[in-house]
């Protein structure tokens, strides 16, 4: 439990509902708040801090301490929360299943010190820890055959490691993985990648890649188209079972 939270909330006179209604949320996403490794979008964080009486260290210090980039924490916070998660992947092999070796390999290239580099690559690996948490999110993933075909730094060793690992993830209750096959005519996918968030209340929040920086969309109507691509996508992507069947395939293929 995170004591210095719930030990705030009670010092200012506050209850998980009162504070809930002075914020517009749900009173459970508040009580949340008082579990470890839950922390409040940055777009509440201060004033939820101000209302308690204490800077945002004190009360979720993991805040102050992260490792990834300051642009892409509301997503994190996003993803955090999220009971279902629908990501397509075009190039990349998700951060959420990749290996530390891929991970790793994704940065080659970049403009980034040896530090800044395992940085990142220590906060990505932590954010996979929501799909092994108790009633972590529903996880379902389409990635494009051409992710598992292209070798990351080159190094097969390194993609034998990571197909291994998809496989390994696949089989986790909450993760649901497939592949739209390498023959596939165009289809809406070739656009790019995104991500669909379903939170608890209902809300559904995108986060779409680009070459420049990645943007978090809430528009509805944009939801809604990012909604209809991902349904034609998803159609086109083999079932679980053949999906599994092609990544021992590649899996072999790559040893």
């Amino acid at each position: 439990m995170n004591h210095a939270f719930v030990t705030a909330l009670a010092g200012a006179g506050h209850t998980a509902e009162s504070l809930a209604e002075r914020l517009g949320l749900h009173p459970k996403t508040v009580a949340r708040w008082a579990n470890p490794g839950h922390i409040p979008q940055s777009r509440h964080r201060a004033t939820v801090a101000n209302l308690l009486g204490q800077p945002i260290e004190a009360l979720w210090p993991d805040a102050v301490r992260r490792r990834e980039p300051v642009w892409f924490r509301p997503w994190v916070d996003i993803e955090r929360e999220a009971v279902a998660l629908r990501a397509f992947q075009l190039a990349w092999v998700p951060g959420l299943l990749q290996t530390e070796a891929y991970a790793r390999a994704t940065f080659i290239g970049q403009p980034l010190t040896a530090d800044e580099i395992t940085d990142l690559v220590t906060a990505r690996l932590d954010r996979q820890g929501i799909l092994t948490r108790p009633r972590g999110p529903l996880y379902v993933v389409v990635l494009d055959e051409q992710v598992l075909r292209r070798a990351a730094a080159g190094d097969r060793a390194l993609m034998a490691a990571q197909v291994a690992h998809l496989l390994a993830c696949a089989e986790l209750p909450n993760v649901q993985l497939h592949v739209v096959p390498a023959d596939t005519p165009t289809y809406p996918g070739l656009d790019g990648p995104f991500v669909i968030a379903e939170l608890r209340d209902g809300n559904r929040v995108a986060h779409v890649d680009s070459q420049a920086r990645a943007q978090i969309i809430e528009q509805p109507s944009e939801i809604a188209t990012l909604e209809r691509r991902w349904e034609r996508i998803r159609g086109e992507a083999l079932p679980r079972a053949r999906t599994l069947e092609l990544l021992r395939e590649v899996a072999a293929a790559w040893t």
